[in-house]
């Protein structure tokens, strides 16, 4: 179903942005139960006295694939009729128990590639503090 937040790639044009909370108040819960999904138990993400005494952290943190999927929610919900071909992120700084993020992606380029319409966009996605946490690019391609 499409809601009115979404888009098709036929109707996107460079410069449309689109802003998003992806996230509010991480949750510990959620941290661990990414964790489990992905198999990646490294105790910086479930382990408080390991990432404080150890680490030198203030508290667990985020793993940097949730945030990169939380940031690709963006782009997801906002075209309904893309593929996505390309998807790639630097990671800023670490995300935290409580975190808030925003993400924003903008088009940066549409093309053809042999009879379908493909579309380049950046993201950025931010704390609660305006701080970058993961910048980066997509692209989707209409589906054929």
């Amino acid at each position: 179903m499409r809601n009115s937040m979404s888009t098709k790639i036929s109707e996107l044009s460079v410069g449309d942005t689109r802003e998003s909370i992806v996230v509010r108040d991480l949750s510990r819960t959620q941290i661990v139960m990414y964790a489990g999904a992905s198999g990646d138990f490294n105790p910086l993400h479930s382990d408080e006295v390991y990432s404080v005494e150890v680490a030198g952290y203030p508290t667990v943190i985020a793993h940097g694939q949730l945030t990169m999927g939380l940031a690709a929610k963006l782009f997801t919900d906002w075209i309904v009729d893309g593929e996505l071909t390309g998807f790639g992120v630097r990671f800023q700084r670490q995300v935290w128990p409580g975190d808030t993020l925003t993400a924003t992606a903008t088009i940066t380029a549409v093309s053809d590639d042999e009879g379908c319409r493909v579309v380049d966009l950046d993201l950025v996605t931010v704390n609660q503090a305006g701080q970058p946490v993961v910048t980066g690019y997509a692209r989707l391609r209409e589906y054929n």
